[in-house]
């Protein structure tokens, strides 16, 4: 629905989210959400994004949004393509890839991201798509930031299941885990932008969009959540952006 700003709330966190890259990056771009924003990025401010999709598609720069990792517009506009083990083995694992762009069914107050199961593992409520590639973009990327719509339900305070390890439990976690990236740098929502704590790597709501108050944030989050004292407004969509991105999903 178009708010009184005149555009979505999906539309402002699509926006945020190309924010988030810039035409020197590599980004290992996840299905959905983090898909439209990297493409967007590609078409407005970072013309030198370089997309690179599980599947081996190298540099891709498709003409519509891609419907999955196998579809054959990745391979048509891609610079190269290479295996699947070459992606990993080769780019992803060794740190070559600045940022990872992921998506979320749960993620908990430490950024670890649950796309497997809703439940109890071995009698699950819902059975969700599972791991993909995600496990190893998180562990791998210089950095990784994630694009999900914000609820109770999808925030919650600990994954029913860690599918991929954000920051573990806590601070040092991932380093003693012997993880190469940095992890989730911030996660981009429906409503605003939360970051890690430097201390504690707790989410912290750093950043909100417009029309958004605080006590809808914390209402959409199912742990007692941190606000920043320095709590920032997100740059508002603008028209251009926002004409690329419909014309992207087809709203234009």
């Amino acid at each position: 629905m178009t708010t009184a700003t005149g555009y979505t709330a999906d539309e402002m966190m699509t926006v945020a989210a190309a924010h988030a890259l810039t035409s020197e990056m590599a980004c290992f771009v996840g299905i959905g959400l983090p898909s439209t924003a990297a493409n967007l990025a590609c078409r407005t401010h970072a013309p030198g994004l370089w997309m690179i999709y599980e599947s081996g598609t190298l540099g891709t720069r498709p003409d519509t949004l891609p419907l999955s990792i196998g579809d054959g517009v990745l391979a048509e506009t891609a610079d190269t393509v290479v295996s699947v083990p070459e992606v990993f083995n080769y780019w992803l694992q060794p740190g070559r890839i600045d940022v990872g762009f992921l998506g979320a069914a749960q993620i908990d107050r430490y950024a670890n991201i649950n796309t497997t199961v809703i439940g109890d593992y071995t009698d699950p409520k819902v059975r969700l798509p599972g791991a993909g590639g995600a496990p190893e973009i998180a562990a791998s990327c210089r950095e990784v930031v994630v694009v999900v719509r914000q609820s109770a339900r999808t925030f919650v305070d600990r994954a029913d299941f860690v599918t991929s390890v954000g920051h573990g439990r806590g601070a040092g976690e991932r380093e003693r885990l012997g993880l190469r990236g940095a992890g989730p740098t911030r996660v981009i929502t429906d409503l605003g932008v939360l970051k890690p704590d430097p201390a504690t790597r707790e989410l912290t709501l750093v950043q909100l969009h417009a029309g958004v108050t605080v006590d809808d944030v914390r209402a959409a989050t199912g742990w007692e959540l941190a606000v920043s004292p320095e709590l920032a407004s997100t740059p508002e969509p603008t028209a251009e952006e926002l004409s690329v991105l419909r014309s992207l999903t087809g709203r234009d």
